[in-house]
């Protein structure tokens, strides 16, 4: 067989984590993501999607610094990046469950030159607060 100019996926090569693995319609939700990839990339993708909604997550903070970005992915070039290995955010989402709770998936991808090289899913329940 050839050899093909693909990178080889290694599933440890960037991990996602929350503080908290559930949260609450307006309740702040803070994130991190850490790459223990030593090769190139471009950049990060952060994608989130409520099951069963249209709902989605917005992004409040990066790095420390507050932001507003209403939607459900946000992209980090590389050299918009502090630490190249650690990233971390903070998101709300006005969600309200219909039932007891929803699930959240939240993914980050390892972006080089437009191809994902890693990736990392995450769950989050977002339980219904009993109000509205």
């Amino acid at each position: 067989m050839g050899k093909t100019n693909s990178v080889e996926r290694d599933p440890n090569m960037i991990s996602l984590t929350f503080e908290n693995e559930e949260t609450q319609s307006g309740q702040p939700l803070i994130g991190k993501v850490s790459i223990v990839y030593d090769g190139r990339y471009d950049s990060i993708s952060i994608n989130s999607q409520i099951e069963d909604s249209s709902d989605v997550f917005s992004y409040v903070e990066l790095q420390g610094k507050k932001i507003n970005h209403p939607y459900a992915r946000l992209s980090i070039m590389k050299k918009e990046i502090l630490d190249p290995k650690k990233i971390e955010f903070k998101v709300s989402t006005q969600h309200k469950p219909i039932k007891d709770n929803s699930t959240a998936k939240f993914r980050a991808t390892l972006i080089q030159e437009h191809k994902e090289i890693g990736s990392a899913v995450k769950f989050i329940r977002i339980k219904n607060n009993g109000l509205g």
